[in-house]
């Protein structure tokens, strides 16, 4: 059975940075699938008494979780109600973001961070893409550098999330899994909220609990954990979304 995991997981990983995440979100806005997300938004909106919560970042223990297909229907669910979102890719070494909207990945954050020109303001609306659905643009990955951890935590990343918060409402950033590299704590160190994603029937309490563990030495604000791909049953609130996952 583990082995029949690895193997699933990698095929799917493999097939969702060829052909991006499914949209359920938005070409399925009022299945079930689709309420549960919204049921996640409400969540997210409440779960900080006295402030708000607009850069929220989204991880799971390892690759093919789910939480690039999280990240992106989560984007489509806030532009839905309105706010200005952006969905950043982060994941430098298996980016989505790109092959879901079906855009060009030559350039992107990558480009944006290496880039030494002072005039980031001005530089940014040249990698904010907007797309064919209302209130979201996304921010594509851009070439593989070398050094992925030190670029997300640079300066230059500090002075990109700060712009962002001054542009839109809501920020999500699909990060890197945080058992595989460092990237995902350093970004959670920034963010407002992380959320954790956590498949039914394949991840392991004893990898769940030390992924928390490293989020909590960086301080990152859990708000919660996602679980996915949880087998529909009939009469219950339970669904099972067969899309791609990352």
């Amino acid at each position: 059975m583990a082995w029949f995991n690895r193997k699933s997981k990698k095929r799917l990983a493999n097939q969702s940075v060829r052909q991006g995440v499914a949209l359920v979100t938005n070409y399925d806005p009022t299945g079930h699938v689709s309420e549960e997300y919204r049921t996640l938004r409400t969540n997210i909106s409440f779960s900080k008494a006295g402030g708000s919560i607009k850069t929220i970042g989204v991880t799971s223990d390892a690759p093919a979780e789910g939480k690039s297909t999280v990240s992106a229907n989560l984007a489509v669910t806030f532009a839905a109600q309105g706010l200005k979102t952006i969905l950043v890719d982060l994941d430098m070494r298996r980016p989505t973001v790109h092959a879901t909207f079906g855009l060009q990945n030559t350039s992107g954050l990558v480009t944006l961070l290496t880039n030494d020109a002072d005039d980031l303001a001005g530089m940014l609306s040249l990698y904010c893409k907007d797309t064919d659905i209302d209130n979201l643009a996304v921010m594509t990955s851009g070439p593989t550098p070398p050094n992925p951890s030190e670029l997300l935590g640079s300066d230059q990343m500090l002075a990109l999330l700060k712009e962002l918060g001054q542009r839109y409402e809501r920020i999500i950033l699909d990060t890197p899994p945080l058992m595989s590299v460092t990237d995902a704590q350093i970004v959670a160190s920034h963010a407002d909220a992380t959320i954790l994603v956590v498949p039914y029937g394949i991840a392991q309490k004893a990898a769940v609990l030390d992924a928390k563990v490293l989020l909590q030495k960086v301080n990152a604000n859990i708000i919660g954990v996602v679980m996915n791909r949880v087998p529909q049953q009939t009469g219950s609130g339970y669904y099972y979304y067969g899309g791609y996952y990352k």
